[in-house]
């Protein structure tokens, strides 16, 4: 069996079998298929695609390229949430506090930004010492003491999804339903929760372009969360503007960090609650979404869910003055103020536009071996659909770097209208 044969298949649209699948995921976790072979092999799935049956087979192959962790042995039940990806979608952040306050295991790997959308393990880390990478005794003891560990895949856990993310963040594959269908799963999957809630972004910032392609992956991945004897349910999610007010590392953690005190957007209070609930009642806490987030309101005033974000950033050597002092987070050493050049209502703020301004700045990757800058990104002002006068600022790009500035100012030209 060679690699060539399998793309060649592929490329002609034709069906994989469950071995040629195995075969192309184990040798690429080997090193045996090299980096521009499985470049070829994603882009013709990109193009031709994969049946449901294929997809299935390529999630368990990449399960199957490591261990599988459980927690069984753990003294509650557990959950997990995962996004698809957006523009400025910091949910999980304060999700985790917020569900682990309640007894409930959620054991939240997650990903770096991919494309124009953020990773939570960038925002992560913009909390000075905060640490994303352990290995599975650390994974363990963190659930033990904490209920969470926000933490990225360790060694072990879908090695080829970890080798195959990087790849096609950079060669324009992230926006295939079997492989982001695969990429999920197979870390979910193996990191033994039990019940998952997928938030499946649509709309322009987001990889399904419209509802009824979020409503296609979402379906998929139920589905395949059932073949591996687990609960899944999803909500759909509009990615046509930015989620909240900020789009970069450091500014989502102060907005998450808000979010956990009561305050913040209420586009992302309300999503993370309804993610929350719905964790919630998968979980068996409670036993409707409405019950659920009546219970969630009432603690914002009690400080709960800032001392759990507390416990879990000094649990990963994360310095917790953060929660009080966002200056302690190395901020951009500039800031550019977009002003609108006529009076009117903004009807457009492009999330897709406003994600790539996002990443000119510094805030993404542009290829893999990429820094991020954690300092730079973008505050909005005002959001699509409000009323502005001329010369108000619309939003601020907080940037280091002057050529970087003008990058993003072309993306944005394009994603605002002012009618």
């Amino acid at each position: 069996m060679r690699a060539y044969d399998i793309i060649y298949k592929k490329r002609n649209g034709e069906k994989l079998t469950k071995k040629e699948i195995n075969f192309m995921i184990n040798g690429f976790v080997d090193g045996s298929i090299p980096d521009y072979q499985m470049s070829a092999f994603t882009m013709a799935v990109f193009f031709k695609g994969m049946d449901f049956e294929e997809t299935v087979e390529l999630t368990f192959a990449m399960v199957n390229s490591g261990e599988m962790y459980e927690l069984n042995g753990l003294p509650y039940p557990s959950a997990d949430k995962h996004s698809t990806g957006g523009v400025g979608d910091k949910i999980s952040i304060p999700l985790v506090p917020i569900v682990t306050t309640y007894d409930i295991i959620v054991p939240m790997m997650s990903g770096r930004g991919l494309g124009h959308t953020g990773g939570t393990l960038d925002k992560l880390e913009s909390i000075p010492g905060f640490q994303v990478n352990f290995e599975k005794d650390d994974f363990f003891k963190l659930l033990k003491e904490n209920k969470t560990a926000m933490i990225g895949q360790s060694r072990d856990i879908a090695p080829a999804d970890k080798k195959l993310y990087a790849l096609r963040d950079v060669t324009a594959t992230v926006d295939s339903m079997p492989l982001i269908t695969a990429s999920i799963m197979s870390k979910k999957i193996a990191e033994g929760a039990k019940n998952y809630i997928f938030d499946v972004k649509y709309g322009s910032g987001a990889f399904m372009k419209d509802r009824k392609s979020a409503e296609k992956l979402a379906e998929y991945l139920k589905k395949v969360a059932k073949i591996a004897n687990r609960n899944g349910d999803y909500i759909l999610s509009d990615m046509n503007t930015p989620l909240g007010n900020t789009i970069g590392n450091r500014l989502e953690i102060i907005e998450s960090i808000e979010i956990l005190k009561g305050n913040g957007p209420k586009d992302v209070k309300n999503l993370t609650e309804r993610l929350a609930a719905r964790m919630l009642v998968l979980a068996g806490i409670f036993s409707n979404d409405n019950d659920a987030i009546n219970d969630i309101q009432k603690k914002y005033k009690t400080g709960v869910y800032i001392e759990q974000f507390r416990k879990i950033i000094e649990a990963q050597k994360g310095n917790s003055r953060v929660l009080d002092d966002y200056d302690i987070m190395p901020a951009a050493k500039k800031q550019f103020h977009y002003k609108a050049n006529s009076s009117g209502k903004i009807i457009k703020e492009d999330a897709l536009q406003f994600g790539l301004a996002a990443l000119a700045t510094g805030a993404g990757r542009e290829k893999k071996e990429d820094d991020v800058d954690h300092s730079t990104g973008i505050e909005l002002i005002r959001k699509e659909g409000e009323r502005i006068e001329k010369n108000e600022d619309i939003l601020i790009i907080h940037y280091n770097d002057e050529n970087k500035l003008k990058n993003a100012l072309t993306y944005l030209e394009k994603g605002l209208v002012i009618e």
